[in-house]
């Protein structure tokens, strides 16, 4: 199969998985099946479906890397942009359905609570990184465009902390999360040290 048809067939089917979680929230919603606390469940879901595809997001250059399969890089902006979008819900849900839209209240739980304070952290830091994923901003930007979109590791960390002091009792979920970030960060560290020796390898032979 060519590239271009391989992506005239994946592309739609990606984005309906990507978006699938919403419509299945929007359904659920409709249907009064948000249980007792339906603010609860939509700020749970949107902010964990938030983590999940920042962390397939993550997964795409390892997967790319072994298998050999370049053209999964295709699809890395759509799923970072997915979960900017899934960010955005779960920030919207804060802001207008628990805090009312309440400027102040809102800055006074960012500063009193810690899980807040690195939730929005998160969000902030995945701005940055939605507004300059155009192809215009790429070109613009060059080389520094690699340095500018590094954030998203601190982005997916500080949503992984978030997630880690919300939860009071049963810690399996973040704790998942946090394995999956620490080993997609492992993979770059190491790859990364194995090009450098594998450069310095070269530069010897070539002396």
């Amino acid at each position: 199969m060519d590239n271009k048809t391989r992506n005239r067939l994946l592309k739609p089917l990606v984005f309906l998985i990507a978006l699938w979680p919403l419509i299945g929230l929007l359904l659920r919603g409709a249907m009064g099946q948000l249980g007792a606390n339906p603010i609860e469940r939509i700020t749970h879901q949107t902010g964990w479906w938030t983590l999940a595809l920042l962390m397939i997001t993550l997964a795409v250059t390892p997967l790319r890397k072994l298998t050999g399969q370049y053209w999964l890089v295709q699809y890395r902006r759509m799923l970072g942009l997915f979960a900017f979008f899934y960010g955005c819900l779960h920030m919207l849900t804060y802001v207008w359905l628990d805090q009312f839209f309440d400027a102040q209240a809102i800055v006074k739980d960012v500063g009193k609570r810690p899980f807040i304070t690195m939730g929005t952290l998160s969000f902030v830091l995945m701005v940055p990184l939605a507004a300059t994923s155009t192809q215009k901003a790429i070109r613009r930007l060059g080389k520094r465009w690699q340095t500018l979109h590094k954030l998203i590791y601190a982005s997916a960390a500080a949503g992984v902390v978030h997630f880690l002091w919300l939860v009071k009792k049963d810690i399996s979920e973040p704790a998942t999360f946090a394995v999956v970030l620490g080993l997609l960060l492992g993979y770059r560290v190491l790859a990364a040290a194995l090009e450098r020796r594998g450069a310095q390898r070269t530069a010897a032979a070539a002396d």
